[in-house]
């Protein structure tokens, strides 16, 4: 499977890197892989940021192959993760969703190192298109 093109805001991608440079290097399992998908990111300023594509606080509705469940969630950082309808970005599927356009696929490591399949089916709500720029 081809590994779809992925766009980060500039916000996005600075608050994340803050988050990864406080945890400890083995705070989650996947790190490398989150951090190799901010390497390969095309990164945006939030205004230029297109409005189909999974940015952090984004309401995301996406398919995982291997359960042929369907799911709606809020893309988060870990201290907003506690609540209902919410996925951390530390989460291996959180991870995979960033970035992705709406109908883009990404094979992904799951828990207990299988991998998953994760479609980006809609984008419910995302943040820069509805003009917050400072979440």
């Amino acid at each position: 499977m081809n590994t779809p093109k992925i766009i980060i805001s500039e916000i996005d991608l600075e608050r994340i890197e803050r988050l990864l440079e406080s945890l400890p290097a083995n705070a989650f399992p996947g790190r490398a892989a989150l951090e190799a998908e901010l390497d390969r990111a095309d990164i945006v300023p939030a205004a230029q940021m297109p409005g189909n594509v999974v940015t952090m606080n984004s309401e995301v509705k996406f398919s995982v192959s291997s359960s042929q469940d369907t799911f709606c969630l809020r893309l988060v950082y870990p201290k907003d993760a506690a609540g209902e309808g919410t996925i951390s970005i530390l989460a291996p599927v959180g991870s995979a969703l960033l970035g992705l356009s709406q109908g883009d696929e990404i094979e992904w490591p799951g828990p207990g190192g299988s991998m998953v399949k994760v479609r980006i089916e809609e984008i419910m709500y995302q943040p820069e298109r509805s003009g917050d720029f400072h979440r």
